[in-house]
């Protein structure tokens, strides 16, 4: 899909998730035969033309304007993130980003990765999982033991079959993770990588082809987790993710459990049934 078809896209899902009640606006099944609101009354709240609107939404608007964006942010009501999103879609060819060349993690990177004592990893574009600590890549999914193109957080939750039944609250989370895939997406809305993974995650996953549909729009950033641990079982856990300053294409996720709890004493089960081979084979 071209950027202006998904800019049209992304807005007609934006416009039908709002509640014309919140507007002030009569609801009635006789009124309204779609859900949201109507091209006409989302221009009027932008302060543009019906027409301008129609032609927006259709992907026949050429370049727009950064008071337009603006005033569309505020008339569909758009998170920071959803705003981010649209400004990427709409952004003029010359002024983006060039196709992105294949990642790869700095040594040094990995070096801090395995000084953390708490479970880390670092992701790419896409939701590529580039590099992790020991206690990152056993928490759920085991990334040293999967194929480097299956390494990747979308492809694991929609077709792995484990997904279900090591992440307890898989619907809430598989929204999340769709909605930080759009998010990622706007970046490089052309790179054929990212057609060829949105492509296969449709063909394999039913749930994904729906909520790719909705165009929610999420930044990684922060939450709380329920994982059930093959080896210490479950786990409850708080995650930051931190963007690297010299590559934003690149963020760093840390797990943390709260101090006294039984999710504490879990993960230190864990690091110490990670770091028992290596004792044996140092005293052997």
């Amino acid at each position: 899909m071209s950027d202006t078809a998904e800019l049209g896209t992304f807005l007609k899902a934006r416009r039908a998730a709002l509640d014309p009640e919140d507007f002030g606006l009569p609801t009635g099944a006789t009124q309204r035969r779609v859900a949201g609101l109507r091209r006409e009354e989302l221009a009027q709240l932008a302060g543009i033309s019906v027409d301008y609107y129609t032609r927006l939404e259709q992907g026949r608007a050429g370049t727009i304007s950064d008071s337009v964006l603006g005033a569309l942010g505020r008339a569909l009501r758009l998170h920071t993130d959803e705003e981010a999103y649209l400004r990427n879609l709409a952004a003029p060819k010359r002024n983006r980003a060039p196709r992105p060349k294949p990642q790869r993690t700095r040594p040094e990177l990995q070096l801090m990765l395995d000084a953390i004592q708490a479970p880390a990893f670092v992701f790419g574009r896409y939701l590529d999982v580039l590099a992790w600590n020991k206690l990152g890549g056993t928490l759920s999914f085991d990334f040293g033991t999967a194929e480097p193109a299956e390494r990747n957080i979308a492809k694991l939750f929609f077709l792995d079959p484990r997904a279900r039944d090591l992440h307890p609250e898989w619907e809430s989370v598989a929204k999340e993770v769709v909605a930080n895939l759009r998010s990622e997406s706007g970046r490089y809305a052309d790179d054929p990588r990212l057609a060829q993974l949105v492509g296969e995650l449709s063909l394999g996953s039913a749930e994904f082809r729906k909520l790719w549909a909705g165009h929610s729009v999420r930044e990684k950033a922060h939450a709380v987790k329920i994982m059930m641990n093959p080896i210490v079982g479950e786990l409850v856990l708080h995650y930051e993710t931190l963007r690297l300053p010299d590559d934003p294409d690149q963020g760093l996720v840390i797990y943390t459990a709260q101090p006294g709890s039984a999710s504490e004493r879990a993960l230190r089960l864990l690091a110490s049934w990670i770091a028992e081979p290596e004792v044996r084979s140092e005293l052997s």
